[in-house]
């Protein structure tokens, strides 16, 4: 597990940036964009799906994003909600949620944090046993 506590200055390095910047036109308007790039994929697939371009999305999610929010963190409600409408509880299934174990052995973790957690459930147990849960 990262040791997180004990890390000085000459030790840290600038972390690469993920987000890919891409060009979209809104309302023939041009503008950046930086997202990951599995929302670029995401936003692609919707386009594709819903037979329109990503500047088309992008413009829609324009018109309905409240003033104080940025056209990125729009974009980004809008993959989640759109793909949450798009859930059931057949997919769920099929995709093998609903069970946390399950999920820790789909991501891979090390055995470390494998422990953290392990600790964590047992130290949960001991609370409930006791009466004490917040």
């Amino acid at each position: 597990m990262k040791d997180m506590s004990s890390s000085n200055s000459k030790d840290i390095q600038p972390v690469q940036s993920s987000l890919i910047s891409r060009n979209i036109t809104i309302f023939d308007r041009r503008t950046s964009i930086r997202l990951e790039p599995e929302m670029w994929e995401a936003l692609n697939n919707i386009a594709e799906r819903e037979k329109c371009s990503i500047h088309d999305l992008c413009s829609l999610i324009y018109i309905r994003k409240r003033e104080t929010t940025s056209l990125t963190a729009a974009i980004r409600v809008f993959l989640m909600l759109y793909f949450r409408a798009a859930s059931s509880e057949t997919g769920h299934s099929n995709a093998g949620h609903g069970s946390f174990a399950s999920m820790k052995a789909r991501a891979c973790i090390s055995d470390d944090y494998e422990l953290f957690f392990e600790r964590k459930m047992r130290s949960k147990r001991s609370v409930s046993y006791r009466g004490n849960v917040a």
